[in-house]
């Protein structure tokens, strides 16, 4: 600890050298919230049932001891990660996270009661929470089409599942008293080419609007669509694509989701941000690391996670985007990948409040493109590790491999004992 503040002034005084005020980045960091997602902490089993999930790329790799079984073990998870990521942050639910009391209640039965523990979980932590409907692992998904199924019956039954979700997300908003952003993500698609493509779109749509016909106040709801490109069982067509939710968000005034993993893999999603952010008022990310396909692997600090951190921060987009985990790895420690995950978000965001902005703003705007690219290369050197440990270390959060240390301390307390 003693050397990390010995090293904190002398980085400090670098940063200043270039125009920057570390403490200001530190200040503003802390008020970024980010939404740790419940399903990295039980493989997204729920508590529904033990059966295999279902649905388009909804799969978990790997079995690594410690499962959280039952909401009480997934709070204790989730508790013990929040301790190890400086900051305030959100919880996010999805659906099959009711707790039901051993009584069985199907999803378009879901009402606030079920989520009454979890609201006043939060509210003992001061966490903000937010949700998603649950359109997967269940009988009426098992064609692969839900709120765009050709099936009546089976579209009235996730619609009704929608309805209920966001009556859900309102309660917890007004419980924490913030905004609980409520999100739809369907995996309605085809595994090889259709041949009608509208039909499944028009029917999407006619569900979307039933969904959305109640005005919920937007101080404690806020809706969002989640796009995506492919999956596993809809390599070829997926009825909710990017282009099919953004024109619905901008019609419906919705926030649109932009999920890192749900494009082309060479796609920069980054670059998406500024355009969306023209036309819609606020964005959701959903911040994960697709290898390949949407394989949901944990962030990383990785170029891309930087540039769309820059993206946000530079274009003054903070305050218009809500930032969300998106993943899950059953082949490592389910606690550090929330906290590997999480803390990676926050280093990139940090990264970009640390750049001399204003200046290589103004290098560009006079055209002076080499002064631009000598100083982005330049600050590639300034000591960010130190600011980020120091950070760590003034809200009492471990630091290097402590940190790990203390996750290995509470997987042979805690998690070993679970069968």
């Amino acid at each position: 600890m003693k050397n990390i503040e010995k090293a904190f002034a002398p980085a400090c005084e670098q940063y200043k050298e270039f125009g920057v005020d570390v403490n200001a980045a530190m200040e503003r960091l802390s008020r970024v919230a980010i939404s740790l997602h419940c399903w990295q902490g039980d493989d997204v089993s729920g508590f529904e049932s033990q059966e295999n999930l279902s649905g388009a790329g909804i799969m978990a790799t790997g079995n690594y001891p410690g499962r959280a079984r039952n909401a009480d073990e997934l709070r204790s998870d989730m508790e013990k990660a929040l301790s190890l990521i400086p900051g305030k942050h959100r919880v996010n639910l999805h659906a099959i996270y009711a707790e039901t009391g051993g009584r069985r209640v199907d999803r378009n039965e879901l009402e606030s009661a079920h989520f009454k523990r979890w609201v006043e979980w939060a509210k003992a932590k001061g966490l903000g929470l937010d949700f998603n409907g649950s359109f997967f692992s269940h009988p009426n998904a098992a064609g692969g089409f839900t709120l765009a199924s050709a099936d009546d019956g089976v579209r009235k039954f996730w619609i009704e599942h929608g309805v209920c979700c966001r009556n859900i997300g309102e309660y917890m908003g007004r419980e924490t008293g913030s905004a609980c952003v409520t999100n739809i993500w369907v995996p309605d698609g085809s595994k090889d080419t259709p041949v009608d493509r509208k039909a499944p779109r028009e029917r999407l749509r006619e569900s979307l609007d039933k969904i959305l016909a109640k005005k919920h106040d937007k101080r404690f709801l806020l809706d969002a669509v989640e796009s995506k490109l492919f999956g596993i069982g809809s390599e070829s067509y997926v009825v909710g694509s990017h282009e099919f939710y953004m024109g619905y968000a901008l019609k419906n005034n919705l926030l649109l989701c932009l999920d890192t993993g749900h494009f082309h893999p060479t796609e920069a999603i980054a670059d998406k941000v500024s355009s969306v952010l023209m036309y819609v008022d606020e964005l959701l990310l959903h911040v994960s690391r697709g290898v390949r396909w949407d394989s949901d692997h944990v962030a990383l600090l990785s170029d891309e996670l930087i540039a769309l951190a820059q993206e946000i921060v530079r274009g003054g987009y903070l305050g218009r985007t809500h930032i969300a985990l998106d993943y899950f790895d059953a082949s490592i420690n389910r606690v550090a990948a929330w906290v590997v995950g999480c803390n990676a978000a926050l280093k990139a965001l940090l990264l970009a409040m640390l750049e001399p902005a204003e200046k290589l703003r103004r290098f560009e705007q006079e055209g002076d493109y080499t002064a631009r690219l000598a100083l982005l290369e330049e600050i590639k050197q300034l000591p960010f590790g130190i600011v980020w440990n120091y950070y760590c270390m003034k809200n009492n959060v471990a630091t290097g491999m402590d940190c790990l240390k203390a996750i290995r301390d509470y997987e042979a307390a805690v998690l070993n004992k679970r069968k």
